[in-house]
């Protein structure tokens, strides 16, 4: 599994991901989704790759996903992550988790962020379990902090720092 910086050539693959009826229910109602606003992301992470970032997450030399992060406090180093999807014909083989790692990793050790946030919609089961999976620790819950598709919606917060990384209790099986 390799995890690489988005390029102008993925952004039809960003696109038809995140408006697929089984993924787009599920990002951000603010998240990228036509081609202009993607390339604009892809562009922002190659021009400051400290502090945004949006990434492909390949299996075997093919597209598998995505996901994305952006530096939301520089005096404390902190990053949020978002728009992890990942296509259907490469679910259920664990590829989320790795990626995660990798992005946590990588925003950690070798962009020397101090802590990771991300947060979760609290009807997203399989997102909840991803994240306590890859390491998260969830801290709380906005109660109904969103509108999202008619109805009032929780977010689940979730928070990492480095001596997370090095908890084997937190790391998948």
């Amino acid at each position: 599994m390799r995890l690489r910086r988005a390029e102008p050539g993925d952004a039809d693959f960003l696109v038809e991901l995140r408006n697929r009826t089984d993924v787009e229910p599920y990002l951000s109602a603010r998240a990228s989704k036509d081609r202009a606003s993607v390339l604009a992301e892809i562009e922002r992470s190659r021009a400051e790759p400290e502090a945004h970032g949006r990434f492909v997450i390949e299996l075997d030399g093919e597209r598998a996903g995505t996901t994305a992060f952006e530096r939301v406090n520089e005096r404390s180093r902190i990053a949020r992550l978002s728009g992890l999807a990942v296509a259907p014909g490469f679910r259920g083989r664990g590829v989320a988790g790795e990626a995660a790692r990798l992005l946590q990793r990588h925003l950690i050790v070798e962009l020397g962020y101090h802590r990771l946030e991300m947060e979760v919609y609290g009807f997203n089961d399989r997102a909840l379990r991803h994240a306590e999976r890859a390491g998260w620790v969830r801290e709380g819950v906005k109660r109904k902090a969103y509108e999202r598709h008619g109805e009032w919606v929780d977010g689940v917060l979730f928070g990492l720092i480095e001596e997370d990384l090095d908890n084997p209790e937190t790391e998948e099986s």
